[in-house]
């Protein structure tokens, strides 16, 4: 349960730490409405980040039976995928790229944390990258493909509290903290320790 808990909190981080363009909108919302506009927001990235995990957790237990004789290339294939993924959040983070291209909304009149909800669990939604992410992880990593199911809960409990705890710390820095964490030092600062856990993540995998 412990190890499970503890998968599932690096992960949540690995992928929620990156401040991305829907980070950088999220945190402008804040900044123009209210916090709890911004908490819906975080919380709408939280959902869509749970459902991904949900999902690559219960197909990766589909599917175990099938791969089994393929484990141990899927092991390394799923470390180079992880690890050319920390590499880019890496590499875009010490250029100072901002990644995406995904544009704020037009309208500068206040938003219902209903509304905000809905748009940013759509704009996480849409991002291939967590899917890419959470499939990598569970095919990889022979634990989390014969954990019971307890512990696929608690993996993706763990994987929620992350993300969400990342994401509402953001939505709650508002404009000051939001300056910092979206300008060149935050985005290299954060792209270094996403990077480092993805990688930990992975290397960790392929060794056993």
């Amino acid at each position: 349960m412990f190890d499970s808990a503890v998968a599932g909190a690096l992960a949540g981080y690995g992928l929620a730490i990156p401040v991305g363009a829907v980070a950088v909108l999220m945190i402008n919302l804040t900044a123009r409405t209210s916090f709890r506009v911004g908490a819906a927001a975080a919380i709408g990235a939280t959902t869509a980040d749970a459902l991904y995990a949900v999902i690559a957790v219960e197909g990766g237990a589909a599917v175990a039976t099938v791969i089994q004789p393929f484990s141990e290339p899927l092991r390394w294939i799923a470390f180079l995928v992880l690890t050319m993924m920390a590499a880019r959040i890496a590499v875009a983070g010490l250029r100072g790229q901002k990644g995406g291209a995904v544009q704020a909304p037009t309208e500068e009149a206040a938003i219902s944390p209903r509304r905000s909800f809905t748009t940013f669990l759509a704009l996480t939604a849409l991002n291939p990258w967590p899917a890419l992410y959470f499939v990598a992880l569970v095919l990889g990593h022979q634990g989390l493909r014969n954990a019971s199911g307890a512990e696929a809960v608690v993996y993706i409990v763990a994987v929620v509290a992350a993300s969400a705890s990342w994401q509402l710390l953001l939505a709650g820095g508002g404009a000051v903290f939001g300056r910092f964490i979206t300008g060149p030092r935050g985005r290299k600062a954060t792209a270094v320790v996403s990077s480092a856990l993805i990688f930990g993540l992975g290397a960790h995998m392929a060794l056993g």
